[in-house]
């Protein structure tokens, strides 16, 4: 019996129209002390709330499962984008009922305002459904449902506890990378931004003989098969495959930087599984090795169908270390894994030219053996403290060092360029598409 009224206490919350109710009762027996005339109306009154109150406790009790609800969540969310959630509510009452909905979601997203309110009419039922963005990969724990129901009388309210916990992982951004894989099967690239590239040359790889159409290069013109079946005939070429790409993920504290609330470290995971899969997609082999102070994972260079699951663990656990990278660890790690000449594209971040210098020297090493592709990327903030027009002294003091941060980078670039290095200067935003890109103008110019 003490859990029962303990459970009812802790569950039975007085809505502000009550308190008016009360407040407007003891107005009435303060004016029936100054005027005997109003008689017994104050208590027929406060009777009168007295039973009200107990018929909106009855209704809202008699059925103990007159709201149910629970979450529609996908088995694991996308790092980076908006991911949609699900509340599906239903009322079991035989009467209107007015609700609000709290779900309690994980304190990393710092959010106290997942607040639903609705009407519902009885037997009726609904799907809410709102976004999460996710900034950091990890573990998500989401709590219960909590959802408070008033009656027509609106005199109480009765709070409903649905136990809903459920820890969700936080992948790279796989909803990004099944877009543009659409796309690629699609062909529709050049809708995000995927540049077309002209096609130099030909690819060694042959695919089969096809009836010549205008725009053909007369040059692949089969002349035996064209004579063979009396109409003019050509050879038509494919992309080389089972190239090796690789890409490299620099782990130390340059990468720990971020922006609009993901780190560097987020945003090129997010591009190397995007890159992998297009990879993949294009019959090439995709591999990943992440580095710090020492070496971290390492994912050998293949195309079968469970590759790309295998990069998707390996990105989900990695972690920004705080120390300089080990670039000589770094190289003599690609020459004993790379076996053969590979597209290593190497995702870092270089702030000014003594950072480059210090790895220049293995950078060339790299060059040497493989197609090396350097990736790093623009400060977005400070492009726009260069941009701003300078009002007063310290405004032209901090113009003039951000636009020597940015002509930096520019120098970087020209730099690498004249070692033979090719590079990508990116915004963080930016950084899938310009990869993408540049791969495949790599492979359209057969240059691996």
């Amino acid at each position: 019996m003490k859990n029962i009224f303990s459970l009812f206490y802790k569950n039975l919350f007085l809505t502000n129209r009550l308190f008016a109710a009360l407040a407007c009762s003891a107005v009435l027996f303060v004016f029936a002390f100054f005027f005997p005339w109003l008689g017994v109306i104050p208590e027929l009154a406060f009777w009168t709330l007295v039973l009200l109150f107990l018929a909106d406790v009855t209704m809202l009790y008699r059925n103990p499962k007159g709201i149910f609800a629970r979450r529609h969540a996908p088995e694991r969310l996308s790092n980076g984008d908006d991911n949609e959630l699900g509340i599906y509510i239903e009322n079991m009452y035989s009467f209107n009922i007015s609700a609000g909905i709290i779900d309690e979601i994980p304190f990393q997203f710092q959010k106290r305002d997942v607040w639903f309110k609705m009407e519902l009419k009885p037997g009726q039922h609904r799907l809410i459904n709102y976004l999460l963005r996710p900034t950091k990969r990890g573990e998500y724990e989401f709590g219960d449902i909590r959802v408070y129901v008033r009656s027509p009388l609106a005199l109480v309210r009765r709070r409903y506890n649905f136990s809903q916990v459920e820890t969700l992982a936080v992948y790279p951004s796989f909803l990004q990378m099944r877009k543009y894989e659409l796309m690629a099967i699609s062909n529709r690239l050049t809708e995000v931004g995927i540049k077309k590239i002209r096609r130099l040359g030909h690819s060694l790889e042959f695919e089969q003989v096809k009836n010549y159409v205008a725009g053909d290069d007369y040059r692949t013109i089969n002349w035996k098969a064209t004579a063979r079946h009396g109409d003019l005939m050509t050879n038509l070429y494919t992309d080389e495959k089972s190239q090796h790409v690789y890409c490299v993920i620099d782990k130390s504290r340059s990468m720990k930087m971020p922006f609009d609330g993901l780190s560097l470290l987020d945003y090129a995971i997010n591009a190397s599984l995007v890159l992998s899969n297009v990879a993949l997609l294009k019959e090439d082999k995709a591999g990943i090795i992440t580095v710090a102070e020492k070496i971290g994972a390492i994912v050998p260079a293949d195309r079968r169908p469970v590759q790309l699951n295998r990069i998707l663990e390996v990105l989900y656990k990695e972690k920004t270390r705080y120390l300089e990278t080990n670039m000589e660890l770094l190289y003599s790690t690609i020459r004993n894994v790379l076996r053969q000449r590979s597209l290593v594209v190497f995702f870092t971040n270089f702030e000014s030219m003594s950072a480059l210098e210090r790895q220049l020297p293995f950078l060339k090493r790299i060059s040497r053996f493989h197609l090396l592709l350097v990736v790093f990327f623009e400060n977005t903030e400070l492009k726009k403290l260069s941009e701003q027009p300078a009002e007063d002294v310290e405004g032209i003091y901090i113009k003039t060092i951000a636009e020597k941060f940015a002509y930096d980078k520019k120098l970087i670039v020209k730099e690498l360029a004249r070692h033979g290095i090719q590079s990508i200067l990116s915004s963080p935003q930016n950084l899938t598409i310009n990869t993408i890109n540049r791969y495949l103008e790599i492979k359209a110019k057969q240059r691996i």
